[in-house]
């Protein structure tokens, strides 16, 4: 009985020390998320990162990556990992040290339970399938909690000081906002009208958050190829000064990071894309100059033929289409007369005599009394 009550308070005493250490662990953190105000870079600069992950992640490990290509913001990547920890007991885990950059990049916190023999291939091809993951912007002096949100899930909440590090999770929540809209749009052009829109929010808002890592977040998700607003992305990208105006605020506050110099050869691809497309949609400039030569070609063809055949009928033929009366003013015109001596000479009206003429020169195919007088010259 007594090496049993032993037992037991041995296991109780382990319990009591776990119980005071994660205790310990967070209140030393509270404490530091009072003091990181009062942090430098250049008085003991470390960074603190901690959280807890649910029942189905304690058994698994939790990494901290640097994400330095914005295309690979979502998945697991083994070449951004720069630690690993696992979770106690409870779940809690923390990032500490002194050894991130000085400025602000883009970090990801992601917990897997890949197994030993899964984990190198899940790590390579950037997909394990039992994981959650955080995006955040931090650097050496950034203190961050990851708290359980009130319905209990992981990585869905943020508390620090630091007012760019919780950006992404803002973003995130927009974009949802927007997934959902999309779902309500039946049509094509209510689709299109509600792309613009969700566009120019999601871009003012970014704008509005002063970070320009923070837009790019943004960026990387309007722009992605694989989704269905590449297409008006491209357009956007042909008539909005938005992106070069994000080039400059990357330029300025981040003017040697990996995200500014990938950020401006994309913005150059995709505006060669678009002049490509656009050329292709135009034809040589031979085309049009050898269309225009067939038109004038055609045309002079056809006023050739028309001349031969008028030239081709004789004045017999010609006139046999008029009546007695056209006869009679066409004789008139051929001797000069006028529309007022020729209606003294036929006895009719001078209105009269304008029909006669009107109807000798369709019947003659002609528009003038020279065209006449061509016709019947002796």
């Amino acid at each position: 009985m007594g090496r049993r009550k032993l037992e037991l308070l041995q296991a109780l005493y382990d319990r009591l020390f776990v119980s005071i250490l994660v205790s310990m662990k967070r209140f030393v953190f509270s404490l530091l998320l009072v003091c990181v105000g009062l942090w430098t870079p250049s008085s003991s600069a470390q960074y603190l990162f901690e959280g807890k992950v649910g029942p189905a992640f304690q058994e698994g490990t939790v990494y901290l990556s640097l994400v330095e290509d914005y295309r690979k913001l979502s998945g697991v990547y083994h070449e951004q990992i720069i630690a690993k920890t696992t979770p106690d007991e409870e779940g809690y885990f923390l990032f500490a040290g002194d050894n991130l950059p000085s400025e602000n990049k883009i970090y990801r916190i992601h917990a897997d339970t890949c197994e030993d023999t899964d984990q190198n291939l899940a790590h390579i091809t950037g997909h394990c399938p039992n994981s959650e993951e955080v995006l955040f912007i931090a650097n050496n002096t950034t203190a961050l909690e990851l708290p359980f949100g009130f319905e209990q899930e992981m990585f869905c909440k943020i508390v620090t000081r630091d007012r760019s590090a919780g950006t992404f999770l803002k973003i995130d929540s927009l974009k949802n906002d927007m997934r959902y809209a999309f779902m309500e749009y039946r049509s094509e052009a209510n689709r299109k009208v509600n792309t613009q829109k969700w566009f120019h929010i999601l871009q003012e808002y970014g704008a509005q958050l002063k970070e320009p890592l923070a837009e790019l977040y943004i960026y990387s998700f309007l722009s992605d190829r694989k989704s269905v607003l590449h297409s008006y992305y491209l357009t956007d990208l042909n008539n909005n000064t938005y992106y070069d105006q994000l080039l400059d605020r990357l330029k300025a506050d981040y003017p040697e990071a990996p995200y500014t110099k990938q950020y401006e050869a994309e913005l150059r691809s995709d505006r060669f894309l678009i002049s490509e497309t656009v050329h292709d949609n135009k034809l040589p400039w031979w085309v049009y100059f050898l269309g225009v030569v067939c038109l004038v070609s055609i045309l002079g063809n056809l006023y050739f033929f028309r001349s031969q055949k008028k030239q081709a009928y004789t004045q017999q033929e010609l006139r046999q289409r008029l009546s007695e009366q056209e006869e009679k003013v066409l004789q008139l015109i051929l001797h000069n007369k006028t529309n007022k001596e020729i209606a003294t000479e036929i006895f009719v009206s001078v209105s009269t005599v304008k029909t006669h003429i009107n109807n000798l020169y369709r019947k003659l195919d002609v528009t003038s009394r020279e065209e006449v007088k061509e016709r019947f010259q002796t």
